[in-house]
C-alpha cells in the first residue's frame, strides 16, 4: 500500500479566507518608471526614476523613513500601513548612480 498522496489543481488563482493567490509567473510586474531605490548607508527612497548624466533623479519622491515589524516586503505590499512612515520629498531626490545598491519596481502610485 502506498501512503503518499498526490494532489493536482489547475487554476490561475485560488482564494483562501478572502485572499487571492496567483501563479508566480502570472503576477503583474509594474510597467512604469516608479521604483524603490536602496542606496548606500541605508537610505531608501521611492519615486519616478530618470537616469541623467550618471545620476538617479526621483520625482514624486518619498523617503521610506521607517517600517516596523513588517519587513521590507511588508512595506512594499502595504505602504499605507500604520507600521510604515513615508516622508514626502517635494523637491525630488538626486542620487549618484554608483550609490545604488538595488531597486525594486513598484506601481505608479506607490507611496503617494
Amino acid at each position: 500500500m502506498n501512503d503518499s498522496k498526490n494532489v493536482s489543481v489547475s487554476a490561475n488563482s485560488v482564494t483562501i479566507n478572502g485572499v487571492e493567490y496567483v501563479r508566480r509567473d502570472a503576477a503583474a510586474t509594474p510597467a512604469g518608471t516608479r521604483a524603490l531605490i536602496v542606496v548606500d548607508r541605508g537610505w531608501v527612497f521611492a519615486g519616478d526614476v530618470t537616469m541623467v548624466d550618471g545620476r538617479i533623479k526621483l520625482s514624486r519622491a518619498v523617503w521610506c523613513f521607517s517600517w516596523n515589524e513588517i519587513g521590507l516586503d511588508g512595506m512594499i505590499a502595504d505602504p499605507k500601513s500604520k507600521k510604515v512612515t513615508l516622508k514626502p520629498m517635494p523637491n525630488g531626490v538626486d542620487i549618484p548612480a554608483d550609490s545604488e545598491i538595488f531597486r525594486i519596481p513598484v506601481p505608479d502610485t506607490w507611496g503617494l
